[in-house]
């Protein structure tokens, strides 16, 4: 089982490893932010009230999903140092539990703030768990999809109030970095802002947009407006999947690819 935890909503999904398929998913989100306290309430009613939540589970995963986290070389990487490489920028609390994620794809160290009180309450009902930073996972499958390729390539993963913009060069990681945006005006603009920084050509790059968004969308429109080579990546997964399973978690890269 893998379960993703955001200030925004929560999503699930079951794996079946004898079979490779996904026999349950399920994707809730919320009317506004919660703060980590509420967003616990919400997961224990969630495993009270589903029965599927309930079955007894092989490994049990925790996704945190939140923007508080940050990338370092592993050669320059020390440990104690941890608070130090959040601080420059994102706003942390002294209080603050801080972690990492070894990314073994580029050797970088994945710092982050994880919700503490979420992973005490599933060691308290699984026991031993693993989890990780919502990031490593986006960056460790973005690589593995980038890695036969000599181009420059850019992969924005759209959620519902942000998204996440990566730019790989010949299977390099070269930037990444995540934005909020309430307008598709706001989503484009951040775009082409960081084309422009890197010296991309919106003519030439191309430009692949994972997690929630169709075609039919209206960032999907502003942005083949002004990016010549944009498509939509879909993922392939096992076939016996339901539909509406394959539907969730085609919208959410990162649940479809955490196991």
């Amino acid at each position: 089982m893998s379960i993703q935890v955001s200030l925004s909503g929560l999503s699930f999904s079951i794996l079946n490893p004898n079979t490779n398929t996904f026999s349950f998913c399920k994707v809730i989100k919320f009317e506004k932010k919660l703060n980590p306290t509420d967003i616990l309430d919400k997961l224990i009613h969630c495993f009270n009230s589903e029965k599927a939540l309930q079955e007894n589970f092989k490994t049990v995963r925790v996704i945190h999903e939140n923007e508080l986290s940050t990338f370092v070389p592993k050669a320059l990487f020390n440990e104690e140092h941890m608070v130090d490489y959040l601080k420059f920028n994102t706003k942390i609390l002294k209080t603050d539990y801080i972690t990492y994620d070894a990314v073994l794809a580029n050797d970088s160290i994945n710092v982050y703030v994880p919700y503490v009180n979420i992973n005490n309450y599933i060691y308290d009902r699984f026991g031993e768990f693993e989890f990780k930073h919502f990031s490593t996972i986006l960056i460790e499958n973005i690589l593995a999809l980038e890695k036969h390729s000599s181009s420059t390539n850019m992969y924005i993963n759209v959620c519902e109030s942000h998204f996440e913009i990566i730019v790989v060069e010949n299977n390099q990681l070269k930037l990444y970095n995540t934005f909020e945006y309430n307008t598709k005006e706001d989503f484009i603009y951040y775009i082409l802002f960081t084309a422009e920084q890197l010296q991309l050509n919106p003519e030439k790059f191309k430009l692949l947009l994972i997690g929630d968004i169709k075609k039919e969308d209206d960032l999907f429109k502003i942005t083949f407006n002004y990016v010549r080579n944009v498509d939509i990546y879909t993922p392939k997964f096992s076939s016996s999947s339901s539909a509406e399973i394959k539907s969730d978690l085609l919208n959410n890269f990162i649940l479809l690819n955490s196991f």
